[in-house]
């Protein structure tokens, strides 16, 4: 079959001249002159479609690298564990108390990255005999991070060892506690460090000052693993493994740091990249009892891909720590129990199920405050909403919607019943380092707490100085806000007709994946393509079919459109033909596959002459 054809020259003038799209975007061409060039040799080196070329070349692909771009190689790009400040500090202490087979206590997050940092622990710590309970705090009542009480009630429940994931850089009194009582804490941890650290036998974190690894990309869960691979090294190095306990598989792990750097959102790039690569391979065999009982549970029967960690599986182990327990996560990707595992997986579906609803609400709250305030304010850098009816397990999820929606960064607030403080999630756009931000107002003491990377955080403040974190915010981003507004727009691959969309493409262009952050999904234009059938799917969803001149076509869908000036022209069907732009995704139904469009956007075509 011949490859599909990228249309450029006359074809790209026909949409990429869009400025008056359902969304008003400006649509611009991913790739300048010498990066289409550099694109066209990447194909020929490689013997793979220009398209495809195009693609590497767009998410940063060269003549030298383009044969580790097709085949991420895991041994190529894992560097020495032992780079990262602390490492081998922290895996000697863990080696010691597998060794003397001490009591260990995790003290995780509870989001997805927290509650895969925390399974990989136990699991590799159970592989080798060591008793090891998980701790993750509640959401609501605790907040993030250790606090002493706990750090305490680990110790009385006879930790001899305390080892935090995905948290701990910033939490100077809780660890000071464990430090009174003569108990090592090493932190394994990936959120922006300050100045000081504190003081404890080892802190693993790329993010802090001193640490030259260049390792700061990766999520917890990565970070977790280097790790295990330290401490294995230690190990083998004292010869453990020649006795009785045979030496754990560690790649089979991967599944697990897949899932984590999928839905921490952390750049697909490199080590991350190899991950996901490898993990998606591994959890296609299905030996994580958790996770197979989870995607029982969530109704996937088709081959994992990223979409399925990131909106799939990763919300439903958000929920517990949401609006349920938040230790459920990490039970269920811990649990070597099938029977418990799909008890904890439909418990799991269930409340995200409860999480959706409760959203909606919540959203359609927020988003009519925002977008008054918007209307009076259309430069306002940022956005802030906060009320005492929103429950603080869902602002974050409410403030990506809402960035994604106004385009700005967002924090949105859950208010105490005593109206005194509020806990609060924050979520930015591409260019704007919200996590540095927050660092910079709680140093002028403006804050209770805080911390995060550069697209998402979470603070508490008192609610007295509310107004004047929103000045402090406002005036600290307004040029950056308004700088990288002015430059946003669809990126876009190339030009596609229905026809040359099959499966057979799909593999092609994949081989350039796995695709999310910093690695971000192909998008195409559908120029001239008319909507034959369109309909209203579940209560936001815009379902339709796309026909190109030739009658092939392509089924497509726009997520949350009803009633919104993307799905109305798309539900006219006035029969004229439309520029449709999206990203490509496969669908399994019925044992039947087949390709859809994700639709971001579309517009009429301009009137020539």
């Amino acid at each position: 079959m011949a490859e599909p054809k990228i249309q450029t020259e006359q074809g790209a003038q026909a949409f990429l001249g869009v400025t008056r799209s359902a969304k008003a975007y400006a649509w611009q061409e991913r790739l300048d002159e010498a990066g289409q060039a550099l694109g066209l040799a990447l194909s020929q080196i490689a013997g793979v479609p220009e398209i495809l070329g195009r693609v590497m070349a767009a998410r940063g692909a060269t003549i030298d690298d383009v044969g580790q771009w097709l085949n991420p190689s895991l041994k190529e790009l894992m560097p020495d564990p032992y780079s990262l400040q602390h490492m081998e500090l922290g895996a000697k202490r863990v080696a010691q108390a597998i060794e003397n087979k001490e009591q260990v206590a995790i003290f995780g997050d509870y989001d997805v990255d927290g509650a895969v940092s925390s399974a990989l622990m136990k699991l590799f710590l159970s592989h080798h005999g060591v008793a090891a309970d998980i701790y993750i705090p509640d959401r609501i009542f605790e907040g993030y991070g250790p606090n002493p009480e706990a750090i305490n009630q680990l110790i009385d429940n006879g930790a001899q060892l305390i080892v935090t994931v995905d948290c701990g850089t910033v939490s100077h009194d809780a660890l000071e506690e464990a430090t009174k009582r003569g108990i090592d804490v090493v932190v394994v941890d990936h959120h922006l460090a300050g100045e000081t650290l504190p003081s404890v036998t080892a802190i693993i974190n790329p993010n802090r000052q001193d640490d030259l690894s260049g390792l700061g990309d990766l999520c917890a869960g990565g970070v977790v693993f280097m790790l295990l691979v330290a401490i294995k090294r230690v190990l083998a190095g004292q010869s453990y493994y020649e006795a009785e306990i045979s030496a754990p598989d560690l790649m089979s792990y991967l599944d697990l740091v897949a899932l984590s750097t999928i839905c921490d959102v952390v750049p697909l790039k490199g080590l991350n990249r190899a991950f996901v690569n490898k993990g998606l391979a591994v959890m296609c065999k299905r030996h994580n009892v958790g996770l197979r009982a989870l995607a029982d549970a969530a109704g996937i029967n088709t081959r994992p891909t990223p979409y399925h960690l990131g909106f799939v599986l990763g919300p439903r182990i958000n929920a517990g720590g949401r609006i349920g327990s938040s230790e459920l996560g990490a039970k269920l990707l811990s649990c070597d129990d099938e029977f418990e595992a799909q008890k904890t997986a439909q418990l799991l579906d269930k409340l995200n199920g409860e999480r959706k609803e409760m959203e909606r609400v919540t959203l359609e709250e927020a988003t009519a405050r925002v977008a008054q305030e918007i209307e009076q304010d259309p430069d306002k850098a940022m956005i802030f909403a906060s009320s005492k009816d929103w429950h603080k397990g869902l602002v974050g999820l409410v403030a990506s919607r809402l960035t994604e929606k106004f385009r700005r960064p967002s924090c949105i607030l859950s208010i105490d019943e005593a109206g005194e403080t509020a806990t609060g999630s924050l979520r930015s756009i591409a260019g704007v380092d919200i996590g540095r931000c927050v660092q910079k107002c709680k140093t002028q003491g403006l804050l209770v707490k805080g911390g995060g990377h550069a697209m998402a955080a979470g603070l508490t403040l008192e609610m007295a100085k509310y107004d004047q974190v929103i000045a402090f915010f406002n005036d600290e981003l307004a040029e950056q806000v308004a700088s990288q507004r002015a430059q946003m727009g669809l990126k876009i691959d190339g030009a596609l007709t229905a026809n040359g969309i099959t499966p057979n493409f799909m593999d092609q262009l994949e081989r350039a994946g796995p695709f999310g952050s910093g690695n971000p999904t192909p998008r195409f234009v559908l120029p001239m393509h008319r909507v034959k059938f369109a309909k209203v799917e579940g209560q936001a969803h815009v379902k339709c079919t796309l026909e190109a001149s030739d009658q092939s076509r392509i089924s497509g869908i726009a997520f949350r459109a009803v009633e919104t000036e993307l799905g109305n022209l798309l539900l006219d069907r006035d029969g004229s033909p439309l520029h449709v732009v999206g990203q490509l995704r496969r669908n399994h139904w019925n044992g039947r596959e087949s390709i859809e469009i994700t639709i971001e956007d579309a517009a009429r075509p301009l009137k020539m002459g």
